[in-house]
């Protein structure tokens, strides 16, 4: 009985966790489908960070999971995306249920230059139960030829802090 016990906890606490990890550009293929998948999964809102989003594979899954109702918020980062003719802010900002928004780091205050760091995120939050973060930029150079990594997991303590930091991000940020 108590074999069936532990075994039967074993099985429910491993099916709580759904990590996954990929490394680019050894597995650039699995890492990228299973980014569209999670997106694909959403039912009711996909929360992204993002520095760099060139990747036009990514942004019409995003377009198709806005034109399902899904409701998509997006910050880009502002330097990189605001002027950049390859950035997908343009195409996607203009979509409805697609609320895109720019986030500058902070001022760096000491020193004799003042300058701005950079929003470097790159975070997914589907429906407030999966993150998928790692180094990879949405670009098809980050997922091809960088050396880059992919976490996607449903651990609670991970989604609630991702989501409560997002929260803050969007607070400051300025609307596209």
């Amino acid at each position: 009985m108590l074999h069936k016990i532990i075994m039967l906890c074993l099985f429910f606490c491993i099916s709580l966790h759904a990590d996954e990890i990929y490394f680019m550009p050894y597995e650039k293929k699995e890492a990228l489908m299973a980014l569209q998948k999670q997106i694909l999964s959403a039912k009711k809102s996909i929360k992204i960070a993002i520095f760099s989003f060139t990747n036009k594979e990514l942004a019409k899954v995003l377009k198709q999971q806005a034109q399902k109702g899904v409701q998509i918020s997006i910050i880009y980062d502002l330097d990189s995306n605001y002027n950049s003719p390859y950035s997908t802010i343009g195409y996607l900002a203009k979509l409805q249920n697609i609320n895109a928004c720019t986030l500058q780091g902070l001022e760096n205050k000491k020193g004799v230059k003042k300058y701005h760091g950079i929003m470097h995120q790159k975070l997914v939050i589907i429906d407030e139960e999966f993150v998928v973060l790692g180094s990879a930029n949405w670009s098809k150079n980050a997922f091809e030829n960088n050396y880059e990594n992919l976490l996607i997991t449903n651990q609670k303590n991970i989604v609630q802090k991702a989501n409560y930091y997002y929260t803050k991000m969007l607070k400051s940020c300025k609307p596209f």
